[in-house]
């Protein structure tokens, strides 16, 4: 194995940084979680990381990097609820622009070698007019979430040309998977897992033909784990330190809870509601940049669709079917 790490995962007891600081523990490095827990679960941390509960935004973060000197940081925590940043545009930015800076003077300060930041292929291209949308397409946010993460990736490239700190960002496509929570779009997994173990109608806004790229969580791990020694070219700009995260396939609502009702063995009526306003008609992701580096996603939607549907069943104490 290579040399042991002292890893920082922000957000690590949320639904996808739980798993990424899982699969570091597994590699043999030694993790910090930072997580102020106001959507993560204390559960979720793996027993072997070592928990600190607290703000991203906090002057406590700076002691924790100069006590610990972090080798690599995954920063996962952010606000990342589209709505929450449309009703208060400043409570998205001091979470994920303010507690952004914060972690980057951290790493410079103790010569964190790289930072791997989440991003969102999902808002920073708008309505793209090219699907699979690639990581060169026009930058269009049509959200203060949108905007935020997209400001995130230009303040670290200011942070790689000017102070020499390495970072790669991560455009994630909707990720699900066990440990999510029923909220925000890609939760509708969740969701209509919870609705079908409990018998209800499965809510569908609008037509429900609108598609979004699925993947699951595990792959995404792999894809972190990958980022944290993927060569990378700073010159070609944001794109060049860029990598999306997703099948490349669009899924429709309707198709979704369609292998959903598949794999479970059972079917539920559809409630259909009206369209949400601003809301994005398409969003799937061209990863083919990630893949030539040596990722693929491993499950299918069905696969995955299966394993999210067993834990949460697991999780209410029943038997999935």
């Amino acid at each position: 194995m290579s040399e042991k790490r002292r890893v920082l995962v922000t957000g690590g007891a949320g639904f996808i940084g739980s798993h990424v600081a899982d699969a570091f523990v597994s590699r043999g490095d030694e993790v910090w979680v930072v997580d102020d827990l106001s959507s993560g679960k204390r559960q979720n941390v793996h027993p072997d990381a070592h928990f600190v509960e607290m703000d991203i935004a906090h002057p406590e973060v700076r002691d924790l990097f100069r006590e610990v000197r972090f080798d690599l940081v995954s920063h996962h925590a952010a606000q990342i609820d589209v709505r929450v940043s449309v009703a208060d545009p400043a409570r998205d930015a001091r979470t994920n622009i303010m507690g952004l800076l914060n972690i980057t003077e951290g790493a410079v300060e103790v010569g964190t070698r790289r930072v791997i930041f989440i991003s969102s292929g999902g808002v920073v291209y708008g309505e793209p007019d090219e699907i699979p949308t690639p990581e060169t397409a026009p930058k269009l946010p049509l959200s203060p979430y949108g905007v935020s993460k997209l400001t995130g990736e230009y303040y670290l490239d200011y942070y790689l040309r000017v102070r020499g700190l390495e970072y790669v960002a991560l455009r994630y496509s909707n990720v699900y998977g066990p440990r999510q929570d029923p909220h925000g779009e890609a939760g509708v997994v969740a969701i209509f897992c919870n609705r079908l173990l409990d018998g209800e109608r499965l809510a569908i806004f609008g037509d429900g033909e609108q598609t979004r790229d699925y993947v699951f969580v595990g792959d995404v791990v792999s894809a972190n784990l990958l980022a944290a020694e993927v060569a990378v070219e700073p010159d070609e700009g944001l794109d060049g330190v860029a990598f999306n995260v997703g099948t490349g396939v669009g899924t429709s609502v309707n198709r979704l809870a369609d292998v959903l009702e598949q794999v479970v063995g059972t079917s539920a009526a559809r409630d259909h509601r009206p369209e949400r306003s601003g809301e994005l008609r398409h969003s799937t992701l061209n990863a083919e940049r990630l893949r030539a580096r040596g990722w693929k996603p491993a499950r299918s939607l069905e696969e995955g669709l299966r394993e999210t549907f067993r834990h949460i069943a697991s999780e209410r104490g029943e038997s999935p079917a």
